[in-house]
């Protein structure tokens, strides 16, 4: 990915932002030379549309952060910031740190060019109404400059913490308490910044971190995934509907490929699968998922008995960079999600509940990948109550059946 010098993202700054619906106002050159990480550089007036309902003001922002994927260097990130309605408490409004789930890697998918969906405007209207300001990033990559690094740890949890600061430092009646909360790609964006966040962002105090629908990723669940594959017949109950996995797998390559110019999709896909991956690059996840099903496509006929070595970089780079939290973690799971295995998000439950971290497990058996995240609501906003009045909150290695 091309890196961007402090002065080059002064000025293009202004270039980036235009290509947004609305054009947010841009900060003077002079600030934009003294820039460093979760610096707000533009902001304007979120449309009705894309906004939540019962909300207050809404905006979009553009903002600095380190560059994920070098470590080093910064780039332009966007994303929202919404308010409750109302007049904002004393101290001004804690923050929910909202990290969305796949929704694509081409510009045009980004979330704050679109409407939320039914389900997540429910989902942060409750946020809202629970008297918490959601602050939102699209990812490095995702609505700016470059490629987005799909399912990138380091390079989320980076555009996460810095968007945070972002508003923290720049926009009114906001206080440093934060949730971080995510579903599917965002919910390991979401375990990610937490983290990360002692290191590379101490100053943010983060209460606790709520997730659903949460991936995760070691060689061992690797290279297990990959060799079902290749056994994989299509089950009956599908109803001919699009293996959600062979799309993000497509996304994977598609991210990589624009990352690595040496990658070649071949190495990770079939013939069959080509047009589809040379598609995921532009086209947002519901056309893919058209795609992929249209074109029969299933990770058995799909994927190349060489794609865990293809896509082993990207498989590297969704590890956490550890297991244990430094504050309590909420985890939201579907029995009978397709997207993100239960039985992975369970061991990754355990997993951290091992390494120490403060976990509570919920498993609503009857619920997918989706259901899972309003099916939520009630145990998440207990955990939530607990932890931002610092009480105590019971670790639980085993799942609480739903």
């Amino acid at each position: 990915m091309k890196r961007l010098s402090v002065l080059m993202i002064g000025a293009l700054m202004p270039i980036l932002t235009a290509c947004q619906e609305t054009q947010p106002s841009v900060v003077p050159q002079t600030a934009a030379i003294s820039a460093a990480p979760g610096q707000l550089t533009g902001k304007a007036a979120l449309a009705p549309v894309d906004s939540v309902p019962g909300a207050g003001e809404a905006l979009t922002i553009t903002y600095l952060s380190t560059n994920g994927m070098s470590g080093s260097g910064l780039v332009p990130v966007t994303g929202e910031v919404i308010y409750p309605s109302g007049p904002a408490p004393a101290g001004g409004w804690p923050i929910m740190a909202w990290e969305h789930g796949t929704v694509g890697i081409a510009d045009e998918c980004a979330p704050s060019r679109n409407p939320h969906s039914a389900r997540d405007q429910a989902y942060l209207a409750e946020w809202l109404h629970r008297g918490f300001a959601i602050v939102a990033t699209d990812y490095q990559g995702l609505g700016s400059e470059g490629t987005h690094p799909y399912l990138n740890a380091r390079a989320e949890a980076y555009s996460v913490l810095d968007g945070i600061r972002a508003a923290l430092s720049a926009l009114p009646d906001l206080r440093n308490e934060v949730m971080v909360v995510g579903q599917s790609q965002g919910a390991a964006a979401a375990f990610a910044a937490t983290a990360f966040a002692p290191d590379y962002a101490p100053a943010l105090l983060i209460r606790g971190t709520v997730a659903t629908g949460i991936p995760y990723m070691t060689p061992q669940i690797a290279a297990s995934l990959l060799a079902r594959a290749q056994k994989m017949t299509p089950k009956k109950g599908d109803n001919g509907e699009a293996d959600p996995l062979v799309a993000y797998a497509l996304l994977m390559g598609a991210s990589q490929a624009g990352l690595d110019p040496s990658f070649e999709g071949s190495q990770a896909f079939t013939p069959r699968a080509m047009a589809a991956f040379h598609a995921a690059s532009s086209i947002c996840l519901p056309a893919l998922l058209d795609m992929v099903k249209t074109e029969h496509l299933s990770q058995r006929n799909a994927f190349t008995p060489d794609m865990g070595k293809a896509l082993a970089p990207v498989f590297r780079a969704m590890a956490f960079p550890t297991l244990r939290l430094k504050t309590p973690l909420f985890i939201g799971i579907g029995g009978k999600d397709r997207d993100v295995s239960p039985e992975g998000q369970l061991l990754l439950a355990r997993d951290a509940c091992k390494a120490g971290t403060v976990v509570q497990t919920h498993l609503y058996r009857a619920e997918n990948h989706s259901g899972a995240v309003m099916a939520s609501v009630p145990d998440s906003r207990i955990f939530t109550t607990a932890v931002m009045a610092g009480g105590n909150v019971v670790s639980s290695c085993a799942p609480v059946h739903h």
